[in-house]
C-alpha cells in the first residue's frame, strides 16, 4: 500500500530551539498511584523551574483525559494508548526545547520503557512511591471509596495492576516528606541535568 505520509525537515531544528532556550529539554515523567502526589509535586516543581528561568510545560492525567484523550477508557488497551499519545505530545514539546513534566499513573513497565527507549537521556523517570494505603486514606477524589463499593472498576492498585519502576532515575515519597520538600529535592537533582549540551 502506497503511503501518503512523508516527513518534512524544517530549517529550525530541535537543537536550535534548545540552544535558544539556554537549557537542555527533559521529559520528567512522574509515575505512581492515584493520590500519591504526582500532580501536586509536579506543579510545585514546575513553579520552581519557572522561577529559575526554565521553559516548561506540564501535562496532567485528568487534564489530558478531559480533552485530547477523552475518547479513552480505563481498559488495558486504552491505558496503553493514553500513554502512547501522551508520549507523542511530549516529544513535540521536547522538540520545542521545553522541560516537559508529565504526571500520569502510567501503570505498566512496557509503556514507560518504550518512552525511555524513544527519548533516551532526555527521559527522567520519577517514581512517586507513596504507599497504596496512604493514597487510599487520602482519596481526594473519592475514587478508592467508589471502587471499594463496587461503583467504579479498573482502579489501579485495587482491581487493576501497577508495576512499580525497577530502576527509576529519582524517587520521592510524599508520606515521608511534604510536597514542597519533595519538589525542592527534585529541583536540586534536575537543575544540573539542564546544563547538558542541548
Amino acid at each position: 500500500m502506497t503511503t501518503r505520509v512523508f516527513t518534512h525537515n524544517h530549517p529550525v531544528t530541535p537543537g536550535m530551539r534548545a540552544s535558544q532556550k539556554g537549557h537542555a529539554p527533559l521529559l520528567l515523567w512522574f509515575t505512581g498511584f492515584s493520590a500519591s502526589g504526582k500532580s501536586t509535586v509536579a506543579g510545585l516543581l514546575e513553579q520552581r523551574l519557572h522561577d529559575h528561568g526554565v521553559h516548561t510545560i506540564l501535562l496532567d492525567g485528568d487534564n489530558v483525559r478531559s480533552g485530547l484523550n477523552q475518547d479513552l477508557g480505563l481498559s488495558p488497551s486504552d491505558r496503553k494508548e493514553n500513554i502512547r499519545r501522551i508520549g507523542e505530545v511530549a516529544g513535540l514539546f521536547l522538540d520545542a526545547g521545553l522541560v516537559t513534566l508529565c504526571a500520569f499513573i502510567s501503570p505498566y513497565h512496557a509503556e514507560r520503557s518504550a518512552l525511555r527507549d524513544k527519548f533516551q537521556n532526555r527521559f527522567v523517570e520519577i517514581h512517586v512511591s507513596t504507599p497504596l494505603e496512604v493514597c487510599r486514606t487520602r482519596d481526594p477524589k473519592g475514587l478508592y471509596a467508589r471502587a471499594e463499593q463496587g461503583i467504579l472498576t479498573g482502579m489501579t492498585g485495587l482491581d487493576a495492576p501497577y508495576e512499580p519502576p525497577e530502576n527509576p532515575d529519582l524517587t520521592i515519597d510524599t508520606s515521608t516528606r511534604s510536597p514542597e520538600a519533595c519538589a525542592g529535592l527534585l529541583l536540586s537533582q534536575i537543575l544540573p541535568m539542564l546544563k547538558r549540551q542541548p
